[in-house]
């Protein structure tokens, strides 16, 4: 890294220049998928910390603290759930329209792959749930929650242990991701709405309407995107539709493709604005205050008693292998994908490991689909060790998988 100890005419930089360049610096590390990993975890681990300590106390009164204008108070952890991961998911959906517009997804042909992997990456674990759970307390509300992969915390994982594999596994695994963050998102949209306002839903269309026709008229101002945005997110959630799916949509509406003399299309430079605030604010705050589980001996009891844990478990540990390869495979047997000459049958065993991460977006599902807080704490701690137990053997895994293309 080139010093900075003196600016570009010679002369030694002002105050204001440094600070500028240390939120350069460090939203830098934060796009980092490995950096933005690890915040996620620590914050993990210190919501477990927190809330089986003397601070419990306040953890679960900061959590549960009501905030907002008169008609939309929301505690701290719903706030977190519905407001702040909407910007993960918008996120999200920049990189789902990327993909489809002009990244991998894009022809058919390349997209098959991970496509059919992500497909078998979701069915497979829902029937592996539904099988384990039939009959138990619960036990129909479970199939959701191991479908869903995290992008974030698996890209991590590949980045700390594997990433001098060739880019296609980082591309496979990233296009899997997105698609399977597509069926999350539909899954939310179709499972978790109810008692649906249409006056509001048809407000949040409009505004959606005046966001593409302004993307249309290549409006730049931020001045009119964010009153739309924040409207946009408001009438969603008043239509009773999970308000995160405002984001998604946000993101699916804006331009992808430069114009001559642009430098960069808009969906770049919103991805590039809020990849940071997500990865270092918006997912690790969700992850805290959603994480927080009093690990007391009457839950761990109940913890191996309950059949829906078992059931979210196994399906984010084997379901989740099992889909993503078997879908591999279907995909290639019926020659409508095949393997590049760098990617091999190891590396998908690994990445469909791996894809058992399913974190975020399945802890917002554990704290959608289950009405008792009691099995929504266990679930959400199942979700917790399968993704552990995932990234660890992956790790493993991916480990094994570099060492034997480097002899």
């Amino acid at each position: 890294m080139p010093s900075n100890s003196t600016s570009g005419d010679g002369q030694t930089p002002s105050a204001w220049d440094r600070m500028v360049h240390a939120r350069a610096e460090f939203a830098r590390y934060l796009r980092t998928e490995t950096i933005g990993g690890i915040i996620m975890l620590g914050a993990t681990v210190l919501a477990l910390v927190v809330a089986n300590s003397p601070l419990d106390q306040w953890y679960f009164d900061v959590r549960d603290t009501t905030l907002g204008p008169s008609g939309l108070r929301l505690s701290v952890g719903h706030w977190a759930a519905d407001g702040l991961l909407a910007v993960f998911f918008f996120v999200a959906g920049l990189e789902l329209k990327r993909e489809l517009v002009v990244g991998e997804l894009r022809q058919w042909r390349q997209a098959a792959l991970p496509v059919f992997a992500a497909l078998g990456g979701m069915l497979v674990p829902a029937l592996v749930a539904l099988a384990i759970a039939a009959g138990a307390p619960g036990g129909s509300d479970a199939w959701p929650v191991p479908v869903a992969t995290d992008i974030a915390f698996a890209l991590a994982v590949l980045a700390v242990t594997a990433s001098a594999l060739p880019a296609s596994v980082r591309l496979f695994l990233l296009s899997l991701a997105v698609v399977d963050d597509l069926g999350a998102i539909l899954l939310i949209a179709l499972l978790f709405t109810s008692n649906i306002s249409w006056p509001a839903l048809g407000g949040a269309i409009a505004l959606l309407a005046l966001y593409a026709l302004a993307q249309k008229l290549r409006i730049r101002s931020w001045l009119i995107y964010a009153p739309i945005a924040l409207g946009t997110w408001y009438f969603v959630y008043e239509s009773g539709v999970h308000a995160t799916i405002a984001g998604v949509a946000l993101g699916l509406l804006t331009r992808v493709k430069s114009d001559p003399g642009e430098t960069f299309p808009p969906a770049e430079r919103m991805e590039h604005l809020f990849q940071p605030i997500s990865a270092g604010l918006c997912v690790p705050l969700f992850a805290f205050f959603a994480a927080g589980l009093a690990l007391s001996s009457k839950m761990l009891d109940g913890f191996a008693s309950d059949r829906v844990v078992w059931a979210v478990l196994i399906g984010l540990v084997v379901g989740k292998f099992l889909g993503v390869l078997s879908g591999s495979f279907l995909a290639i047997k019926l020659r409508v994908a095949a393997l590049s000459s760098d990617l091999h049958w190891r590396d998908l065993i690994a990445l469909s490991i791996l894809a058992g991460c399913g974190f975020t977006v399945s802890l917002l599902i554990a704290e959608l689909a289950f009405d008792s807080a009691d099995q929504r704490d266990r679930v959400k701690l199942a979700v917790l060790m399968g993704s552990a137990i995932a990234s660890l053997a992956a790790a493993f895994a991916l480990r094994l998988r570099l060492r034997a293309r480097n002899n």
